[in-house]
């Protein structure tokens, strides 16, 4: 099994960064995909970026050309740059790993962009 464990959230204003971080507690070498997801209040989780072993990357629309996704393997860590943040980016942001077909979650960490 694999532990992650989101650091880096905060509060940030309109146009603000932040990067967040997502440590696993094993090699995330061999561990295909790897992403962040996000959750407002009252709204369902949804994909937010996701980084693949081969290297690719998938944004939703609404981050595109705002966030970039990367993974470190040398460190087991997954990143997620986040510019130009907008209020409707505020949301607690969960990091995902498909480890061996298992779902695994971290605890999640708050961004809140304030206008």
């Amino acid at each position: 099994q694999v532990q992650l464990v989101e650091s880096g959230g905060g509060l940030v204003q309109t146009g603000g960064s932040l990067r967040l971080s997502c440590a696993a507690s094993r090699s995330i070498f061999s561990i295909n995909a790897m992403g962040w997801y996000r959750q407002a209040p009252g709204e369902q989780r949804e994909l937010v970026a996701v980084t693949t072993i081969g290297g690719s990357t998938y944004y939703v629309d609404s981050v595109k050309g705002r966030f970039t996704i990367s993974r470190d393997n040398a460190k087991n860590t997954v990143y997620l740059q986040m510019n130009s943040l907008k209020p409707e980016d505020t949301a607690v942001y969960y990091c995902h790993a498909d480890y061996l077909g298992v779902e695994v979650w971290g605890q999640g960490t708050l961004v809140t962009v304030s206008s």
